[in-house]
């Protein structure tokens, strides 16, 4: 029982977005990164088109799960990511924030 309850409030700590990465398929989002995001945002997520596009590659999975959601509902207004949000399931978001975050993101030197 004390296991159980232990879970539980590092559940809570740990927020939606923290479970729903564990959950998530890199495989599946690259392979939906490669269809949908990588035109700007580069395959890995390294490349963008112009500073417009953020670069994603190394990114926190909760920030990237959070942006594409509140993309999709509304919350944060964007026309061009608004649009593509809204062809993404919840697992999309998910499989595609695991996989941005688990590449390799700018590195910078002191």
């Amino acid at each position: 029982m004390t296991r159980w309850l232990a879970i539980a409030a590092a559940a809570s700590v740990w927020g939606i977005g923290a479970l729903q990465a564990q959950a998530a398929d890199v495989a599946a989002g690259k392979d939906k990164a490669e269809k949908v995001c990588a035109a700007c945002h580069g395959a890995d997520g390294n490349k963008s088109l112009t500073p417009d596009y953020p670069r994603l590659a190394g990114q926190n999975v909760d920030y990237l799960v959070k942006a594409l959601t509140d993309y999709k509902s509304g919350a944060r207004k964007d026309a061009v990511m608004g649009a593509q949000a809204q062809q993404l399931s919840a697992q999309d978001i998910a499989n595609v924030a695991a996989w941005f975050s688990s590449q390799q993101g700018l590195v910078t030197k002191y």
